[in-house]
């Protein structure tokens, strides 16, 4: 049971990163140009460069959508994760201590999921594999090329 679970593994990561990457992309869309509902559910928009929520919104949309992608996973997901603690301690943290009690279960569970991704990479239906595929096949093709001369 284990074998097949384990080789299951990439799979469910890869569904993971998509569906973690869909959601963070869907609260920056909704900040920045105040759809699925708005800024914070009010149907307004963040006004731009104001510190921190637009610059927060941008990283959602810009690092979620990366994420979905399997793009730059691991640095996307960096980032994504500090931007989530960041919010979790200066935004939430300071109304209360746990994040039931000060609103911040969001920002605490994709702080965690996209740490988890900084540690496993894409998993399987990302971008990074295939780039890296053909990055592999290219380089195997130009070391067969480059086969030494005999004298």
């Amino acid at each position: 049971m284990s074998g097949r679970l384990d080789s299951a593994q990439p799979y469910a990561l890869g569904l993971f990163r998509i569906v973690v990457g869909l959601l963070f992309a869907c609260h920056g869309a909704a900040s920045l140009f105040g759809v699925l509902g708005g800024a914070s559910g009010s149907g307004g928009t963040i006004d731009a460069g104001t510190w921190p929520g637009w610059y927060a919104a941008v990283i959602q949309l810009a690092g979620g959508v990366l994420v979905l992608l399997g793009l730059g996973t691991r640095a996307a997901a960096l980032v994504s994760s500090g931007s989530m603690a960041y919010a979790y301690f200066k935004v939430h943290q300071p109304g209360a201590l746990w994040p039931m009690e000060n609103g911040g279960e969001a920002s605490a569970m994709f702080c965690w999921a996209f740490l988890l991704l900084v540690f496993t990479g894409s998993g399987a239906f990302g971008l990074d594999r295939l780039l890296a595929r053909r990055t592999t096949e290219r380089e195997e093709t130009a070391a067969e090329r480059q086969t030494p001369v005999a004298a």
